[in-house]
């Protein structure tokens, strides 16, 4: 039975990819593989509840700690490095304990003290990058993994010949499998009015949900009815506004979805989202066109991400600090075609890679598919 570790942390374009991959997995075993999976993540990270409300029987979760170097203090940093330290003992001992016969990476500052862990007792490895552009994370484990799979064609630039292989962005089945139909009965959706869907990514984005709260109105008026998902710091002032405005119901407002939200995504005409690692994945899925809004007190890859998708005609880009000036005109000035022609820009560039990274995965661990 071959054994593998799975390791990912921090936001859910880390960990949903890990995810998906594992679900794949899981299917080759009705097959007749029966891969046996474990997973590590940080500690005190949103990942455990992530994987807890998965489903997915894993074989083990563990947590070994580390912590950020990019945009922190100095002080942070070195606290950071000492938690790695630490991590990295966690990690051997983990490897020594499930002996996995690899590991893959799939984000978030975590995959450091795996990585070295690996790497010290030859482990083979694989990371994935679900983002264009690697951080300093990947920048500096490029050289001690065995393999890196990336999402697009253009990522290949920043590792060296032969030893990446491009996949696709990984889609979790509850994604895969949503269609329009069950996204507009969950939601209670009206099926002669337009769908806009508002999230800020797995931790929810305030500049997004308040410039959408203000102009709500606005956009019912315009024969819009909205999917808010606000994220679990904001959901209760965007409640109470939305109370405010007499509790219309073509306002529906959620902290957060998980299962779900691949229906709402399929009931969706237009969403207005951060441009977070999985935007690559889940709007050219469904051909959604979007307002990207690059999260901007952090390293550039949102902004990188974001230039992707509206390069290739699928997506409009607008900075944080103009959302309350700019969003409703720019919503009232699209037109039919141009809803049109994002979404089969869109389209062009949807590609699973749940299947094809399980495989590769496979591979690494020295398995024949």
């Amino acid at each position: 039975m071959v054994r593998l570790l799975i390791a990912a942390g921090g936001t859910g374009g880390h960990v949903y990819p890990a995810l998906a991959v594992v679900e794949s997995l899981l299917l080759m075993r009705e097959l007749g593989d029966e891969p046996e999976v474990f997973f590590v993540g940080g500690v005190g990270g949103m990942e455990l509840n992530m994987v807890t409300e998965s489903g997915i029987p894993f074989s083990g979760y563990a947590e070994v700690r580390s912590g950020p170097l990019h945009g922190v203090g100095a002080v942070r940093a070195a606290g950071s490095l000492a938690q790695m330290c630490l991590g990295t003992v966690q990690a051997l001992g983990l490897l020594r304990r499930w002996r996995p016969h690899a590991i893959l990476m799939t984000g978030g500052w975590v995959n450091v003290p795996v990585a070295i862990a690996a790497w010290l007792l030859r482990v083979p490895s694989m990371m994935y990058l679900p983002d264009i552009e690697p951080g300093l994370a990947i920048k500096t484990l490029r050289h001690i993994v065995n393999r890196v799979a990336v999402t697009v064609e253009d990522s290949r630039a920043f590792f060296r010949k032969g030893q990446t292989v491009v996949t696709g962005y990984p889609l979790r089945q509850s994604v895969v499998n949503a269609t329009r139909k069950q996204g507009e009965a969950f939601f209670q959706l009206k099926a002669d009015k337009r769908t806009l869907l508002v999230f800020g990514g797995s931790r929810g984005a305030r500049t997004i949900n308040t410039a959408v709260s203000a102009i709500a109105l606005d956009l019912l008026a315009d024969g819009w009815q909205i999917i808010h998902v606000t994220g679990e710091l904001d959901a209760q002032a965007v409640i109470e506004r939305r109370q405010a405005m007499g509790m219309p119901e073509d306002y529906k407002i959620y902290s957060y979805l998980h299962h779900e939200m691949g229906m709402a995504m399929a009931a969706a005409d237009f969403a207005i989202c951060r441009s977070g690692a999985s935007t690559l994945g889940e709007l050219p899925y469904f051909g959604l066109p979007a307002i990207l809004v690059p999260y901007p007190f952090a390293w550039r890859y949102q902004k990188v991400n974001a230039d992707y998708l509206v390069s290739h005609g699928a997506a409009l880009l607008m900075r944080d600090e103009d959302m309350a000036r700019d969003l409703l005109p720019v919503l009232r000035s699209l037109t039919v075609a141009d809803l049109r022609r994002m979404r089969e820009c869109a389209r062009k560039l949807s590609a699973d890679g749940a299947e094809t990274l399980a495989l590769e995965f496979l591979r690494t661990a020295g398995q024949r598919v």
